[in-house]
């Protein structure tokens, strides 16, 4: 078994639609080379470092423009691929995701349903919980959203 952790964050002022864990939720956007979702982003280092392969940003680096406004749902797909390949399954994925604003809760069970999907896990195995900054930081101010993940892996 193998543990990883994966960390994301991107501040509002994009052009797009905001989008966090593959659904499309009501809000300003998120500024970012990709559709900037960071719960994917999260998951994604947290299923790469587990693994033992290389992070997001090397495998799919901002500076390559066929990643410009990329569809990050298709990436995780991708790295679930890279962890299955490398002879791995998902045995559970935990995340966090904090942000002031828009309220997520009722957006929580769509969300882990996408991940599960892109991954390819098991249902139920992802879990991803809403948490504010209650004020505190560049989160707790609205100026972006943050999102922590872990992944275990087992053989």
């Amino acid at each position: 078994m193998r543990v990883g952790l994966g960390y994301d964050i991107h501040p509002f002022g994009g052009e797009g639609k905001l989008i966090l864990g593959g659904v499309t939720i009501e809000g300003p956007s998120l500024a970012g080379h990709s559709d900037a979702d960071v719960v994917a982003h999260a998951v994604a280092d947290a299923l790469l470092g587990a693994a033992g392969l290389p992070d997001l940003g090397t495998l799919f680096p901002a500076a390559d423009e066929r990643y410009r406004d990329a569809d990050s749902m298709i990436l995780l797909g991708d790295v679930g691929g890279r962890v299955a390949r490398a002879g791995w399954k998902v045995a559970n994925v935990d995340v966090v995701v904090a942000a002031e604003q828009p309220r997520l809760g009722p957006h929580i069970r769509l969300m882990a349903d996408n991940l599960e999907r892109a991954i390819r896990a098991a249902p139920h195995t992802v879990s991803v919980k809403p948490k504010r900054a209650e004020g505190l930081g560049a989160v707790g101010r609205a100026e972006g959203i943050a999102a922590w993940a872990v992944a275990l892996l087992e053989r």
